[in-house]
């Protein structure tokens, strides 16, 4: 989906001109993917644009920054004031959110990043659905993926790297190539971790099952809400390993993401589910209702730009 500039991006405690916001080519995370970042959306609400668990998004960058030596030089506090700023600064009433933290320019260039100094920027656009329209409404069609996710032990999976997602940009370029709308990826010993940038959900016997993250998946904020949100609709939720079986033999399925929201999955490999079902499409009715302000029982989730 192409990007719509707008007027102002947040870099380095400053708002800068769209057109300005560069780095220079010898950044070291240009070459070697030494970056955290967060993808997160803003929605219409009536009392104004409503950033959709924002602290948490926050939170999980500078936990993924942690797990990498990066020590990020704002506060949370900081950064959800400057992503309030930069809404406010573009005249936004929703938008997808990108803050951003890399090692940039001004140190070594070799496979040690720690002479680099930590550049921290946060860009908002206006952004429709990442899978269109229609697959809200109909579903998608996924397959699984050659590509497997990475092990723990070689890229962390809980932690949300501009590097690492070469291994999904990968999935997703074969999906499409292979004529699919999404990826499904297994993690090394076979079992489903997640799809290219979402979350797996399945249903069957009216039991709401996801994998485990000890499978590899990222651990998803919508994903989270997802689950929470299922309880308060009585929904039995559990986390468990998942075969490519399971996704061929299951009575509903959908992704969910900050990007994809709540998408049905209509075929994996060929294999028919069909259209949403009831479970999907009651998660998926809630959902909107509590990011777009309708429903108060999550209000704590969305925080309000004034």
């Amino acid at each position: 989906m192409p990007i719509e500039p707008v007027e102002t991006i947040w870099v380095n405690g400053e708002l800068v001109a769209w057109e300005d916001a560069k780095i220079h080519v010898l950044s070291h995370a240009l070459h070697y993917g030494t970056g955290v970042f967060e993808g997160i959306r803003a929605y219409e609400t009536e009392r104004g644009p409503a950033v959709f668990r924002l602290t948490d998004h926050l939170e999980r960058m500078r936990t993924s920054a942690r797990i990498f030596l990066m020590e990020l030089p704002y506060t949370t506090a900081q950064l959800r004031d400057a992503v309030h700023e930069l809404i406010r600064a573009n005249r936004l009433r929703s938008c997808y959110i990108r803050p951003l933290a890399f090692r940039g320019f001004g140190g070594e260039m070799g496979v040690n990043p720690e002479r680099n100094p930590i550049d921290v920027v946060i860009a908002v656009w206006r952004w429709g659905r990442y899978l269109g329209d229609d697959a809200l409404r109909r579903g998608i069609r996924a397959t699984i993926s050659s590509w497997r996710r990475q092990d723990p032990n070689i890229i962390p999976p809980s932690a949300k790297a501009t590097g690492a997602y070469v291994n999904a940009s990968m999935a997703k370029l074969e999906a499409v190539h292979a004529g699919y709308d999404e990826a499904i990826m297994l993690n090394p010993a076979g079992f489903v971790a997640e799809a290219s940038g979402e979350n797996v959900f399945i249903v069957r016997d009216g039991v709401l099952l996801t994998p485990p993250l000890a499978a590899g998946p990222l651990p998803g904020i919508t994903r989270a809400s997802i689950i929470d949100i299922a309880g308060d609709e009585g929904i039995p939720v559990a986390e468990r390993d998942l075969t490519r079986a399971d996704l061929y033999t299951a009575e509903e399925m959908f992704l969910v993401g900050t990007a994809a929201e709540v998408t049905p999955v209509r075929e994996v490999d060929e294999r028919v589910i069909g259209d949403p079902g009831p479970v999907t499409l009651a998660l998926q009715q809630r959902f909107f209702d509590i990011v777009q302000g309708r429903d108060g029982k999550f209000s704590e989730w969305l925080d309000v730009v004034a």
